[in-house]
Order: structure tokens, then sequence, then C-alpha cells
């Protein structure tokens, strides 16, 4: 059974940090806590712990601010995702067990998802596609350490289709090579299309 902590802590990162409007915003103890159905003290233990991941700020007599990404975060995230998922798409290669499937039909719903409605479902599958690959290549303690970036990513990216009209159908375009790459066996391809990738975001979110 999940706890009132956990629960909160799930809710807090799927529906509060991956938010962009929320940005700076300092939350509500009471207002979580009875949107969640919860008392406030399993509200506190998440907000420690999503403190701790420097997720928010924790400020004496006003409580936990969402922490904006910064110009720095954004470029570190980029780096370190790009390191796991070049390793997992020449893995995958190697080894011969590229998702691509898992990945078409992932792209195919991606697809579907177009308009600044659908913008935060857009990038969650975004991240899938991008998880599935390295979930792909097997080792499971990558695989966890890069579900911890979910929240960062998701944010990121929906900051980055609203700065960039277009930017839909770019990621879309640039998912396609990556995967015409992996299915095609093509490690360099395939590292080259990611970089590509997260050259692109990178750049739309520093323009602002």
């Amino acid at each position: 059974m999940t706890s009132g902590r956990d629960k909160a802590y799930a809710f807090l990162k799927e529906n509060v940090l991956a938010d962009p409007d929320r940005q700076g915003e300092f939350l509500s103890e009471q207002e979580l806590a009875d949107r969640i159905g919860v008392s406030r003290t399993p509200i506190r233990e998440a907000l420690l712990l999503l403190a701790a991941e420097d997720l928010v700020r924790l400020v004496p007599k006003r409580g936990a601010q969402v922490v904006p990404l910064s110009g720095r975060e954004i470029t570190e995230l980029m780096e370190l995702r790009g390191m796991v998922e070049r390793y997992a798409a020449e893995r995958v290669i190697a080894e011969g067990k590229a998702p691509v499937s898992e990945l078409t039909a992932l792209l195919g719903r991606q697809r579907t998802l177009s308009g600044a409605e659908h913008a935060k479902e857009f990038i969650a599958v975004d991240h899938l596609f991008h998880a599935t690959i390295v979930a792909a290549a097997g080792n499971a303690l990558l695989d966890r350490h890069y579900d911890g970036l979910r929240s960062r990513q998701i944010r990121a990216g929906v900051v980055a289709l609203f700065n960039q009209h277009g930017r839909q159908e770019s990621v879309l375009h640039e998912h396609e090579a990556i995967l015409d790459a992996i299915a095609g066996g093509d490690r360099q391809a395939a590292c080259t299309a990611i970089d590509s990738h997260l050259e692109s975001t990178l750049k739309v979110l520093l323009a602002g």
C-alpha cells in the first residue's frame, strides 16, 4: 500500500514540478493536502525529499518554493542525458536488443498529440521514447538513475515547446532520425541523431 508521503511525493513530481507555470511558486501545504487527500505531515515529508533533490527550496517562514531550472542546470541535464542515451543506443544496437516496435508505437502516439493542450502529454511520451531506449540497454542502475531525471526533463521539454513555434514537429523529425538509425543498426548515426536532438532542445531552452 502506498504511504501518504509516497503519494504526495509522486503527485508533486508529476503534477506540480513538471508544470512550467509553477516555476518559482511557493506551495501551500494545506492546498496540496486537500488536493491529494492526505494530511499536511506527508506533504512536509515529501517536500523534504524533494528539497534533498534540489527540486524545491525550503525558505524559512515562507515554505517550499519550486526551484526554476537555471541555464546551467539545463545545460548539465542535456549533457548527462547525452552520455546516458548515446551509451544505451550503442549497446542496444550492438547486442541486437533495439526496441524498434516500441519506439515506433511511441512515435505514432506522439504524432496524435499536436497543439498546446497536449504539450504535457506530448513531453511525457517524449520522455518515455528516450527511457525505452535506456531501459532496453538492460542496466538497472542506469535505468533508475535516468528515471531520476524525469521531472526536470519533462519540465524542460514543456518549456521548450512553448518557447518555439513548431517545436513539436521538429521533435517528431528528430525522433524519426533516432529511430531510423537504431532500426538500421547504425551506432554512429544514432549517436549523431541523439546529439542533434538534445542540442536543438538546449538551444531553444537557453534562447528563452
